[in-house]
């Protein structure tokens, strides 16, 4: 059965650098492949390759780095659907389980105890058109709308989604975050501030306690 097993990139433990989460340890289970091209991706080297396991191989050594905390990213997990029956086993495990999805992939089937930390594509990514908005209906209170900016362009597209789609409404976790070396994170503050948004600011804390490009961390 293709639920069975998962082609996977690599699993590690490292801290969370984004999200409300941000800090804390947490597994990584990140699986190859995407159907998106963003321009800005940070993780084109699990666009193809990887290793073929079975979902009881990954759920053990998710479970054996022993953090709270676990996450499933890509690539693009939610394209295999192995990853759907793995959070639940995660989540019946006791582990409190991420996953981080384009916004693109449907997340109805997605665990009800699995936070969904969902992408909303601005048009900077070349992405824009994919976005499926049918996803919003899925999105509760424990949840996070991620918005990655490279322009003021960007930016403005994301406060009239923002404002237009009521997103406040479905969750107060609202998280933007620039494009690493191409918007400055100041210049994002001020426009939030000036523009009184309900969002939270956030850096990828990662490419500041590593190198921008460091892979497996």
């Amino acid at each position: 059965m293709k639920e069975d097993s998962l082609v996977i990139h690599e699993i590690y433990a490292s801290i969370q650098g984004e999200s409300t989460f941000a800090g804390l340890p947490c597994t990584f289970v990140r699986t190859t492949g995407c159907n998106l091209r963003c321009s800005w991706c940070d993780t084109t080297q699990a666009f193809y390759g990887g290793t073929r396991m079975t979902r009881a191989e990954v759920l053990e050594r998710a479970l054996a780095t022993g953090t709270e905390l676990v996450e499933l990213t890509g690539g693009e997990p939610l394209l295999q659907p192995g990853v759907l029956p793995l959070m639940t086993e995660l989540c019946n495990a006791g582990r409190t389980v991420l996953i981080e999805t384009s916004g693109e992939a449907d997340v109805s089937r997605v665990d009800r105890r699995v936070h969904k930390i969902m992408d909303l594509k601005a048009p900077g990514s070349g992405e824009s058109a994919r976005n499926r908005w049918s996803n919003l209906d899925h999105i509760g209170a424990g949840d996070e709308l991620k918005f990655v900016l490279a322009n003021r362009g960007d930016y403005e597209w994301m406060r009239d989604v923002i404002r237009s789609r009521d997103l406040p409404r479905r969750t107060p976790h609202l998280l933007a975050s620039t494009v690493f070396g191409k918007l400055a994170t100041k210049q994002l503050v001020e426009w939030v501030l000036a523009d009184k948004l309900p969002v939270r600011v956030q850096l990828q804390m990662h490419k500041y306690v590593w190198a921008p490009e460091a892979q497996g961390v």
